[in-house]
């Protein structure tokens, strides 16, 4: 399989990194910053290294400044082993709370086949990494590349601002650009997820003023204050409507239920339709995943809620 890499500016590449999968075409990528430093924003998953080694080849990359993790799911994270073994000096960016899973990464792998069964494999295992080789992003100085530590998706996420360019990973949602300047968008939210959390990593980044937004999950806008106002707001959406869902919908089958209700009423999705087969197929998975989230997240609202109104007598 080669890489199409896209050149969006002289100094950003866009490196898709495709899966032999109905639907994973144009899904998961690489951003390759070339700016004052170079850097690698996320390395993919294992089963993918092959492709990125070849397409930072055809860059001529022969050193990176940095490698920078915005969360060490497989599918961003999977294949560092490999890109730190073919950049033996290169430091290696990522949340302290990712450090010893990338030291050890057995429960994460074990954790990944727990929750994506077959598709665990697709990505492939990870390799372990020295521990000298990682760094905390939080301690991350660099004048032209700014962490922000941006909790939601994971607890272990991290956003990097450029002074034109926001990495966000999936801080601010899955995106799918559409002809005619049309866009669909959908929370990234697995369990366990926290709302209040993940609302105020969005006021973070809305607080920078970032020029243009470059997602994992895929591509980019140049209107980066838009996009984040609007998935806030989606956010806030969510909640109001799967709550209602989980009140008076289908008791049967609740995460359906909401699907159907979402995509009704939830602008951002409204051309759901529109996306190809196998990506419905895919963005089904993923939202089953996510309203998972939010549902946990209810619930445990509901729970501490009366565990506070018990308290009080």
């Amino acid at each position: 399989m080669k890489t199409k890499i896209e050149k969006i500016a002289a100094d950003l590449f866009l490196i898709p990194l495709n899966l032999p999968a109905a639907g994973y075409n144009e899904f998961i990528s690489v951003w390759l910053y070339r700016g004052q430093i170079t850097c690698l924003i996320d390395v993919g998953p294992s089963k993918t290294a092959p492709y990125l080694l070849r397409a930072l080849d055809e860059l001529k990359i022969n050193r990176l400044d940095y490698v920078l993790l915005t969360h060490i799911h497989l599918d961003h994270a999977g294949a560092i082993g490999e890109i730190a073994d073919a950049f033996p000096q290169t430091p290696i960016i990522c949340h302290q709370a990712a450090r010893p899973h990338l030291i050890e990464p057995s429960r994460l792998w074990a954790g990944t086949k727990k929750v994506l069964g077959s598709m665990a494999l697709s990505y492939g295992p990870i390799k372990p990494v020295a521990g000298k080789r990682l760094y905390d992003a939080k301690d991350f100085k660099v004048e032209t590349v700014i962490p922000l530590i941006t909790p939601g998706h994971a607890v272990h996420h991290v956003s990097y601002q450029t002074d034109r360019y926001l990495f966000a990973g999936e801080a601010a949602g899955v995106y799918v650009a559409l002809p005619q300047n049309r866009f669909y968008l959908r929370p990234a939210t697995p369990p366990r997820f926290f709302l209040n959390i993940a609302l105020q990593s969005m006021d973070s980044l809305i607080a920078c003023q970032p020029h243009t937004i470059c997602y994992a999950h895929f591509g980019i806008n140049k209107d980066a204050p838009t996009m984040l106002k609007l998935h806030r707001n989606q956010l806030l959406l969510w909640e109001k409507l799967i709550e209602d869902e989980i009140q008076h919908g289908d008791p049967r089958d609740p995460i359906s239920s909401c699907i159907q209700r979402l995509l009704k009423e939830d602008p951002l999705m409204a051309v759901f339709d529109q996306l190809p087969p196998g990506v419905q197929e895919r963005e089904t998975y993923f939202l089953r995943n996510s309203i998972s989230g939010f549902i946990g997240y209810l619930e445990s609202k509901r729970v501490n809620g009366q565990s506070a109104r018990n308290q009080s007598f």
